[in-house]
């Protein structure tokens, strides 16, 4: 049996110890997090023995020290995880206090910035500190008024309520009441309530903030410098501007990238010296010093081998394994089979593939004629014509839902007029499925993979205009066509000019006459690709095919061809999927450029509805758009083209554009994301929504009102500062809020009344009478003989601080929070009855 923990010899702090983990262990807590603990109990009892009895105290210290760690951590991690922040003025005391959550004697004003991750700032408690554009949050204890300035965007707005709502919730208990300006006028009795804390505002607001974000043609000018030290002094070397390529940086120096002074970027080879890897930081810090840039530039060391793809995207091309390969090395080329299976189960498969499914969905298809959309027969679909213009909007079902993507295909000869004809027939068919389509703007040439999926392989591309029902018209007798691709989802046919000059010993091609058709089979082509060339050869003639091998071809081929001519003999390595991370970036308008801010460490959580986002994978560009972005919709694929042209990079403008809405998003998008949950956007509210439920019934504002209407505005209008009772009738109304909440109902009606028969003490606005009569006009005076505008049932409130002080042995604040049978009975007997 077990003996008691007293009669051990054991200190009393250590006994205290012991006793608090074991309670606490049979105790439940819910964490920070929202995970709940439970603490099952064991063996209480301490051990007899001597040896035990000292490790069984030991282990339920450890088992508290544990737990207080845990529940600390805990909250730690849930207030980083919320992304809102707010700065009180002053620094830590010396000693860790505990927070006071339900504190409403106070008076203080944030200023609440940021765009994704928003933050407050306590400022000075001043009309000075307000300016256009930005936020502002004056707290008052029960009441918090956010002031929104008339340049502030909608999506800044709600960001600001939300960290309202925070702050009223961990630091009031939910308990305060939220007060929204948007438009003075219309919230007359709120801006009432700021100017008797703030004062009468004089003269205009401030002008906003100017923004410091740079462009994307500003970030588009790089430079590299080759930097070295020549004795003593530092040299810098330009080498190259954009485009850039890697196998400019070598492994035995240090290099700058500057990026037009808004990032520096400085490189490590990894057989450079020691000494110079010591000496980056400081070298980058010189250049600035020498270029003029500001001395808060952003600088990054990179090393060789372990670059950030901000760096990396910097460069046209990138290869991980550059200056690894012995010479002459190619990669190898690995043939992945598709899984249609693994696609529905794993997004982040289906985004690296740049496939939804197999193209089994079903298929309709458009060609734009005369600026409007004509249906295609099905027997042609995958017939498209450089000329024209098409629309192919494919249906699937995903998780029980029907989803679409239309896929808008221009190609290389189509007019402008059909370009935007093109757009324009996208909308409509967007409006008709109540904007449910995931828009994806796909140039000739780069198609893809799952738009070749659709047609199976037999996706044809012939060089002329489309004519009536989307058929091109008769073309020339003897006809050229590159067939390239191995699988249903990587295979296409385009017609190329016919002469010799065109073939390639890699792929295969297709040469149709007037009474034959040649397949000409390269020397590095395999059986995967001529298993594709003989099914499409069907599609396109039904001519006599004739097998034709590299080095073998009859003389009646090169005539056709018009005499042999110098081609291409090498062996194209089919195109590797990038290794390089996508990037998430908010896009924004400034003065009619372009403004990016990447989000680092993405998820979901980035994605609000106020927001138009960019995602970068390289291979493809996402543009998403918030359900409530639609101010900026039609600008949308413009800024994806601008991203495209001003990259440093130089990337192509054929580059496939992804327009996705929110609650639409295809697996190709989510699977670059680490969780994505289909079902957060079903109770996404309104910005009105959210602020009617987050202001409540008001109550609490309107009492503040009216007790500010019950005192004297002449004693703090036209001034700068508040008046003594208007601010006493604040600092009242926050004193009672916090009794209210310490005495409960029965003491908070009391309260309440008490301060009501304050107020009326000064009902009367319109009295020139203030408070520092002297004594003998008050005291033992009857009402008609009291001076003018004096109110006989509040004698006492006209008396000076001091004077009341000395009267009544308390101040008028201490004397107010009083029972009123107390304050008669003390006015009774100093004279003020």
């Amino acid at each position: 049996m077990g003996t008691s923990l007293r009669s051990t010899a054991i200190s009393s702090s250590t006994f205290s110890r012991v006793q608090k983990a074991q309670r606490k262990y049979l105790e439940t807590y819910t964490t920070g997090l929202g995970r709940r603990q439970v603490w099952r109990p064991r063996e209480l009892q301490m051990p007899s023995c001597n040896a035990c009895k000292r490790h069984w105290v030991a282990r339920w210290c450890s088992i508290e020290k544990h737990r207080a760690m845990s529940l600390t951590v805990s909250t730690a991690i849930s207030t980083v995880e919320s992304c809102e922040c707010s700065y009180r003025k002053g620094s830590p005391g010396p000693d860790l206090k505990h927070v006071e959550t339900n504190l409403y004697n106070i008076q203080r004003l944030l200023h609440i910035i940021g765009r994704k991750h928003v933050s407050a700032t306590e400022v000075e408690l001043s009309w000075s500190s307000f300016n256009k554009g930005d936020i502002f949050l004056l707290d008052l204890g029960k009441v918090m008024i956010q002031w929104n300035g008339p340049e502030t965007s909608i999506s800044e707005k709600s960001r600001g309520l939300a960290l309202t709502c925070n702050i009223r919730d961990r630091e009031r208990g939910g308990r305060a009441q939220i007060g929204m300006v948007n438009e003075e006028v219309e919230a007359s009795d709120l801006m009432q309530i700021m100017e008797a804390v703030l004062g009468c505002r004089v003269g205009s607001l401030q002008a906003a903030m100017p923004n410091k974000t740079v462009n994307q043609l500003q970030k588009a000018n790089v430079r590299l410098y080759h930097i070295y030290e020549r004795g003593k002094d530092l040299v810098v070397q330009e080498l190259a501007t954009c485009p850039l390529t890697q196998d400019l940086l070598q492994q035995t120096d240090c290099y700058i990238l500057d990026q037009c002074g808004f990032k520096i970027y400085v490189w490590q080879g990894r057989k450079s010296s020691l000494q110079e890897k010591k000496a980056a930081f400081s070298r980058a810090v010189g250049f600035i010093k020498a270029k003029g840039y500001p001395t808060h530039t952003s600088v990054e060391v990179v090393n060789d081998g372990a670059e950030s793809a901000a760096f990396m995207q910097l460069f046209q091309v990138w290869s991980k394994d550059q200056g690894r390969k012995k010479p002459g090395e190619t990669g190898k080329l690995i043939q992945v089979k598709l899984n249609v299976g693994k696609l529905y189960s794993q997004p982040e498969l289906a985004a690296q593939l740049r496939m939804v499914d197999d193209g089994s969905g079903k298929v309709e298809m458009w060609c734009i004629q005369n600026l409007a959309r004509q249906s295609v027969d099905p027997k042609h679909h995958g017939q498209l014509y450089s000329g024209s213009c098409y629309l192919v909007l494919y249906t699937y079902e995903r998780l029980g839902h029907v989803q679409y993507i239309l896929y808008l295909w221009q190609g290389h000869q189509a007019t402008a007029d059909e370009t935007k004809a093109l757009i324009c027939n996208a909308e409509e068919l967007d409006l008709m499925h109540q904007g449910a389509l995931v828009q994806v703007h796909v140039t000739m040439g780069s198609e893809p993979p799952h738009f070749l999926a659709i047609f199976q392989g037999q996706l044809v591309v012939f060089q002329e205009i489309a004519g009536d029902n989307g058929r091109g018209k008769p073309g020339p007798a003897t006809r050229l066509f590159h067939v390239q691709g191995t699988e249903s989802h990587n295979t296409k046919t385009v017609e190329v000019p016919a002469r010799a000059s065109s073939l390639s010993s890699s792929d295969i091609f297709m040469l149709i006459t007037a009474d034959t058709c040649y397949l000409w089979f390269g020397k590095g082509c395999n059986g995967d690709q001529r298993e594709m060339a003989r099914m499409v050869v069907t599609v396109i003639s039904g001519n006599n095919t004739e097998t034709v091998l590299e080095g073998q071809e009859p003389p009646h081929f090169w005539e056709v061809l018009r005499g042999q001519a110098p081609y291409s003999n090498k062996r194209l390595q089919s195109g590797e999927a990038s290794s390089l991370q996508p990037r998430l970036f908010e896009c924004s308008s400034e003065r009619g450029f372009l403004v990016l801010t990447e989000v680092v460490f993405f998820g979901q959580k980035d994605l609000d509805k106020y927001d138009i986002m960019l995602l970068d994978t390289w291979q493809e560009v996402f543009l998403w758009l918030g359900e409530a972005a639609g101010e900026w919709k039609k600008e949308v694929v413009a800024w994806g083209r601008e991203y495209l042209k001003n990259h440093p990079a130089e990337r192509s403008l054929a580059t496939p554009i992804v327009l996705v809405k929110q609650g639409h998003e295809p697996p190709t998008f989510t699977g670059w994301f680490f969780t994505w949950d289909p079902y957060k956007w079903m109770s996404n509210q309104a910005y009105e929504e959210v602020m009617e439920g987050s202001l409540g019934t008001g109550s609490a504002i309107s009492e503040i009102t009216a007790e500010i209407n019950n005192f004297q505005p002449s004693q703090w209008r036209g001034n700068r500062r508040a008046g003594p009772s208007a601010l006493l009738a604040l600092k009242g109304s926050q004193d009672s809020s916090q009794k209210e909440l310490e005495l409960g109902p029965s003491a908070s009606t009391r309260i309440t009344s008490t301060r009501t028969s304050a107020s009326s003490c000064v009902s009367d606005t319109s009295s020139p009478v203030s408070g520092n009569l002297p004594q003998e006009r008050l005291m033992h005076q009857a009402a008609e003989d009291l001076p003018p505008g004096v109110d006989p049932a509040c004698k006492e409130f006209y008396l000076s601080d001091s004077d009341f002080q000395d009267i009544f042995g308390k101040s008028k604040e201490e004397f107010y929070s009083m029972a009123k049978w107390k304050q008669q009975q003390e006015k009774k007997k100093l004279g003020f009855f």
